[in-house]
Order: structure tokens, then sequence, then C-alpha cells
């Protein structure tokens, strides 16, 4: 999970990512295997009715997803990238926009700018949380 002042988020891997995290990747620099695959969910933040020090998740945001493929996506770190925003009005979703959050373009690169901060972690933010 992860959190910020405007989002909370969990953020989801299938087995093949689970397995490189075990595995200590990508802290220990090796990158990830073609076929990892991440999902993020954002929600807006709330205060729990029975806790009020607690955060829970509010109104749904947007879902993310992140692939590696690095043939298909060789030219943005061999990751695909996208966003869906949601419509609590008519519960549906539609391609990430500039002026959602965080703004996204319309293409498999759409997150790739912003993960080249991550560039040593093969462009994944996310920790993993020892089980």
């Amino acid at each position: 999970m992860s959190r910020s002042g405007k989002v909370v988020a969990v953020i989801l891997g299938n087995p093949l990512m689970i397995d490189a995290y075990r595995a200590g990747i990508p802290a220990n620099g090796k990158p990830l295997p073609d076929g990892a695959k991440m999902a993020k969910v954002h929600w807006i933040p709330k205060q729990s009715e029975f806790f009020p020090e607690t955060t829970v998740p509010g109104n749904l945001l947007n879902v993310g997803f992140m692939v590696k493929d690095s043939k298909r996506f060789a030219d943005s770190g061999g990751w695909g990238y996208a966003v869906f925003d949601y419509n609590a009005e008519s519960d549906t979703f539609t391609p990430g926009t500039t002026a959602g959050t965080p703004p996204q373009g319309n293409d498999a690169k759409c997150g790739f700018a912003c993960h080249t901060r991550a560039k040593s972690r093969d462009y994944v933010f996310t920790e993993y949380g020892k089980r």
C-alpha cells in the first residue's frame, strides 16, 4: 500500500512480480522479469467512522497498470503503463488524461516520465512489505 497527501493506494502484483519481490528484486538493483505485472488502485482517503485517527479508502479515483515486456516497451524502460480514471456517476472507466491525478497521457509510456526517478529499481517505486 502507499499513501500521499491526495490518495491512498493498494498495489497488487501477479505471481511473477511477487516471486521477484520475495527474491529481493528490484531493491537489489536487478531488473524484474518480463511478464511481471502490477495494478494500483487509487482512492481519495477519508477518515474512518469508527477510528477517527485512521484513514480508509473513500471514493475510487483510478486504476493503473504496469507490465514488464522489455522488447515491446524498450523505449520506456521495458515497462508499459496504463491508467483508467473512474467516473462514479456513470460507474465507468475511461483512459487517464493530463487533467487526472496523476496526470497521464494516453499511450503505453504514460507513466514513464514519473518513474524515471526510480530507474535504479527498474522504474518501480513500490516497496515490498515483508510477510
